[in-house]
């Protein structure tokens, strides 16, 4: 499979992709004609229009895929897929509406290019249970698109030593899914992504990542890691916290 997987798509203080430009431009090259899935959002036609006017001066034609009324035939179409960030509960419900689920895994596993930022990030795992994001509908299925045999989570924030708030930590949460599961997660830092290129997973961006193990201390990974062998995992799901 060919994935590049985004934390985010807009980092502070710069435009909308504009932090990972030159590496998408490079998965996507010039006159690539890009199915935009934008349900994530509310607003799909502005969503859309957003990502054209980034991608515009690179010559990527994006075409999103509600444009026409048939999402599938758009796919059809499409020389790569872009699913954008949002809310990932509503994506994930849109996907199983209109089919698209079935229609990503079955296109990328065969070739296509899949691109993704945070909740498009989020669909290329197995599950939707690492999300960050709340749950303001209910999909038929926590199953997402499991692209890669990981869970990820983007916008992977560190706890702050400092800080007088008592809930949980973004750490503690994803020990808490490991008490129950047992699948590697990745921390993805805003400004990083992760680039699979068939059996070859490599962390790219600007800023390192952190990958969670059930039983075992987190552990830091640099810009550059080869992350490869966490496409060999085969994670448990609902396990308790039977080891």
């Amino acid at each position: 499979m060919n994935l590049l997987l985004l934390s985010n798509s807009t980092q502070h203080g710069r435009g909308y992709l504009e932090h990972a430009l030159d590496t998408v431009t490079g998965f996507l090259p010039a006159g690539a004609r890009l199915a935009f899935v934008p349900y994530a959002l509310a607003d799909h036609d502005t969503y859309t229009a957003r990502v054209r006017s980034a991608l515009a001066d690179a010559g990527i034609d994006v075409r999103g895929v509600p444009e026409g009324g048939d999402p599938l035939a758009r796919l059809d179409e499409a020389d790569a897929v872009f699913v954008g960030g949002g809310n990932s509960f509503r994506l994930l419900s849109a996907l199983y509406r209109t089919g698209l689920r079935e229609a990503l895994v079955k296109a990328v596993r065969g070739g296509l290019p899949y691109m993704g930022a945070s909740a498009g990030t989020n669909m290329a795992a197995p599950s939707l249970r690492t999300t960050n994001d709340m749950p303001i509908v209910e999909p038929p299925s926590f199953e997402t698109l499991g692209l890669v045999p990981f869970q990820i989570n983007p916008h992977y924030l560190d706890p702050d030593p400092g800080s007088t708030h008592k809930g949980e930590t973004r750490e503690e949460r994803l020990r808490e899914f490991l008490e129950e599961n047992d699948v590697p997660v990745l921390g993805l830092r805003e400004g990083s992504w992760l680039r699979v290129e068939g059996d070859r997973a490599v962390l790219g961006g600007e800023r390192d990542a952190r990958l969670f193990r059930r039983g075992t201390a987190p552990r830091e990974l640099a810009v550059g890691s080869d992350l490869s062998e966490l496409l060999d995992v085969r994670g448990e799901f609902d396990t308790g916290t039977r080891s």
